[in-house]
């Protein structure tokens, strides 16, 4: 949220939504790092390729699909077993949603 207020103190929404699509980016790097199976890291590199290339308008899409993707990983790690990936999926799988709703991406229920 600071980084919200800042924002506007310096000049308005470009550089705010320049920094939230930076920010997706970046959780879903860490997301790719941690995804176990070769369809799904395509997927996480082509939702990558969206934040960082499409309009800021694009974003609320990219958030949802990136959401949507993690959960889903999360689920297939846990029937795995895989313990270890579950555990870093899940958490950026939350930090997901954290921006998706500070953004105001995404409504929190």
């Amino acid at each position: 949220m600071r980084e919200l207020a800042l924002g506007r103190r310096l000049g308005g929404g470009g550089m705010t939504q320049q920094y939230l699509a930076g920010e997706l980016s970046v959780l879903l790097a860490r997301l790719q790092a941690v995804t176990t199976n070769q369809v799904s890291v395509r997927d996480v590199v082509q939702l990558r390729r969206e934040a960082e290339t499409r309009p800021v308008t694009a974003l609320t899409s990219v958030a949802v699909h990136a959401l949507a993707l993690a959960d889903g990983l999360c689920w297939d790690s846990l029937a795995q077993g895989n313990t270890a990936a579950f555990t870093c999926q899940a958490a950026i799988c939350a930090e997901l949603r954290d921006l998706g709703i500070c953004a105001g991406w995404l409504e929190e229920r």
